[in-house]
Order: structure tokens, then C-alpha cells, then sequence
């Protein structure tokens, strides 16, 4: 591969790490050709894109971008490595690690999880993968915290609508002992 062919890769993988601010890296080394075809469809099918790529590229467009990514240099650039990109949703990509290692059965742990970036925060290691697909999406967060805000409203307005009904009731209860 000749320096331009490796300049134009690192852009374009520059790039593609700027508009995904979600990407987890992986170890799917071990697959079969037929394995790793399968988990692409279904990085495909749950809206994702995995990629694989050499560790040197990856560190030279990591350099490029703002944010320090030095642990995932250090810890998860080592060996293979395919990185799965995520646009809107954190977890994503974890999920689809999970379900895909479930689909293949056996108790498998590949493609093993190396280290992920959730915005600028690092995550490094196969054990922080199941907390990882547990992570609310922005989006969640944002409902759950819409659902808080409104509950209090919601609350006083429908006691207030009880309230009225009850008063009317009373009142008209009043008048027709008056009438009687």
C-alpha cells in the first residue's frame, strides 16, 4: 500500500470517526470468512457499520481528531481489529455484539470486545461490555426525564379535575337535602 493509498484511508477514517460519535473496537480474529460475513449482515440489519482495519490506521486518525484517545492506542489497538460505528445510538453496538455472540451459540465471546468511545469517553475491556448494553440512548434519557418533568403537572391537574368533580358533587348533594 503506497502513502497516498494510506493518506486517503486515514482521511476517510478520520472523517467516519467524526460523524459516528459512537464506535466500539473489536477482535473478531479466529472467524471464519462465512463468521464475519454474518456479522456484518447483522451490524447491517441493526443499522451499524463494522469495518476492520489496521491497528497503525486507526491510531494515525485517532491522532487527527480533537479528543485524547490514547488508552484505546495503548490497550485496544492491538492484535485485529474492526471497529463497529454508531451515529445516534450508544449501546447499539454492544447490544449487537451480545446478540450476535447469542446467535452463534456455544457460549462464544467473539468477536471479543476491545474498547469503546461514547462521545470522548474511553471504555476499555471485555468486562465492561454488558454494562455498556445496558446504557440509556440520549433519546431514552431525554423521555425519562421529559416523563419527570411532566409528572408533577400531571399530578396537580388531575387533582384538581377530582377535585372538582367532588365539589360538585357535594354541592349538589347539599341542595337537594335543602330541597327535601
Amino acid at each position: 500500500m503506497t502513502r497516498d493509498e494510506k493518506k486517503v484511508i486515514i482521511d476517510g477514517l478520520t472523517e467516519k470517526f467524526r460523524e459516528n460519535p459512537f464506535f466500539y473496537i473489536t477482535d473478531a480474529s479466529g472467524f471464519s470468512v462465512a463468521q464475519v460475513n454474518a456479522f456484518r449482515r447483522t451490524c447491517f440489519e441493526k443499522g451499524v457499520e463494522y469495518k476492520v482495519y489496521k491497528n497503525t490506521l486507526i491510531q494515525k486518525a485517532l491522532e487527527n481528531l480533537d479528543a485524547d484517545y490514547s488508552p484505546l492506542s495503548d490497550k485496544a489497538l492491538k492484535g485485529f481489529s474492526g471497529i463497529i460505528f454508531s451515529k445516534e445510538t450508544s449501546n447499539l453496538p454492544a447490544k449487537v455484539l451480545l446478540d450476535f455472540r447469542k446467535k452463534i451459540g456455544k457460549k462464544e465471546t467473539r468477536p471479543v470486545f476491545k474498547g469503546a468511545a461514547i462521545e470522548t469517553d474511553i471504555i476499555i475491556g471485555e468486562e465492561n461490555l454488558e454494562m455498556l448494553s445496558k446504557l440509556k440512548s440520549k433519546q431514552e434519557l431525554l423521555g425519562d426525564l421529559l416523563g419527570l418533568l411532566q409528572s408533577p403537572a400531571m399530578n396537580l391537574i388531575s387533582a384538581l379535575q377530582s377535585g372538582q368533580n367532588n365539589l360538585t358533587g357535594v354541592l349538589k348533594t347539599l341542595a337537594d337535602k335543602e330541597e327535601a
